[in-house]
């Protein structure tokens, strides 16, 4: 049930120009969120339709993630 929360509330918290992975590693920048679950990505592929649930939370978090110093 914790995951479901969490899920639902990174669904919630999404918005347009928001950098995302879907869950079969598409990258895209989200163009438009439709109150029916979809959202309009665009990729190097052009733009493309998808459900919001298709969105990898864990994928997205990792590439919004402030990028780390590199160690010397």
């Amino acid at each position: 049930m914790k995951k479901q929360k969490q899920e639902k509330q990174f669904s919630q918290t999404l918005k347009e120009g928001d950098k995302v992975i879907t869950k079969s590693g598409l990258h895209g920048k989200l163009l438009n969120l439709n109150d029916d679950g979809t959202c309009i990505i665009e990729s190097g592929a052009g733009k493309m339709k998808f459900e919001r649930s298709s969105l990898s939370m864990e994928l997205t978090a990792k590439l919004n993630a402030p990028a780390t110093p590199a160690k010397k």
